[in-house]
């Protein structure tokens, strides 16, 4: 299913991944691929766009950061949330799997990437997945991708689990250590950043799903504009070749 209107879901799940972190599994299904959104409506409030981490079901996971993810965090199943989409350019798989592909995920940036680590494990690829956060309170998703068959590492900022530092510091040491096809990111901007420099300074191709606010979702309004390019209908996703040799 894909909506260009909002249609109305029902809550049938909420799952807590910590203190600021919820993830809210829908009645509803969409044909979506990994890496795009939808929008989601609460009437008389606001709409925002969400990161899929599945489609079928609908699966969002949400951080509570302000007035309208906190009204998101006080459903309950059997709750009315409006949705449409899926929305937005995906993450795209290269042809051959003969290396590993190197995820890299910041928060709750995770979400998307488990939909298409998910989809990789399927196609038969090798993933390696860094799992990036403040703390260890902050760390979400890493039995989840462990589940998969993902190779997992963690880092925090203070050290109070797995390697102390970035997640760009864990994935030099990764890129040091094995071959890999390409490097796919999901996280805060200044993550992404990093992680297309390192991605050209190891001459490999990067995909970095960008997370903006938006109003339309489709190009028209153009809050989301980021030296413009359109996170909404350019992005989210935004694939950066590998530098010519």
């Amino acid at each position: 299913m894909k909506t260009s209107l909002p249609v109305v879901a029902r809550v049938v799940e909420v799952i807590d991944e910590s203190a600021q972190v919820r993830t809210l599994v829908l009645d509803r299904s969409l044909d979506a691929e990994p890496g795009q959104f939808l929008m989601a409506w609460l009437p008389g409030l606001d709409e925002k766009p969400f990161s899929l981490a599945r489609p079928a079901p609908v699966t969002m996971t949400i951080a509570r950061v302000g007035p309208f993810s906190q009204a998101i965090h006080a459903l309950r199943p059997g709750d009315r949330l409006w949705i449409r989409g899926p929305l937005g350019r995906p993450f795209e798989l290269p042809e051959s799997d003969e290396d590993a592909l190197l995820l890299i995920g910041g928060g709750y940036g995770v979400a998307p990437l488990h939909f298409l680590a998910e989809r990789a494990r399927a196609a038969g690829w090798p993933v390696d997945m860094i799992i990036g956060a403040r703390t260890a309170a902050d760390l979400v998703f890493a039995r989840r991708f462990e589940a998969l068959g993902a190779r997992v590492t963690l880092t925090t900022d203070d050290g109070s689990a797995g390697l102390r530092g970035v997640a760009t510091d864990a994935a030099s040491r990764l890129l040091d250590e094995g071959r890999y096809v390409g490097l796919y990111a999901c996280g805060p901007e200044p993550m992404l950043d990093a992680v297309e420099r390192l991605a050209q300074a190891r001459r490999l191709p990067a995909q970095l799903s960008y997370e903006r606010y938006m109003r339309c979702g489709f190009g028209v309004c153009g809050s989301c504009a980021k030296e413009g390019w359109l996170v909404c209908k350019d992005g989210p996703v935004k694939l950066v070749p590998a530098p010519a040799p």
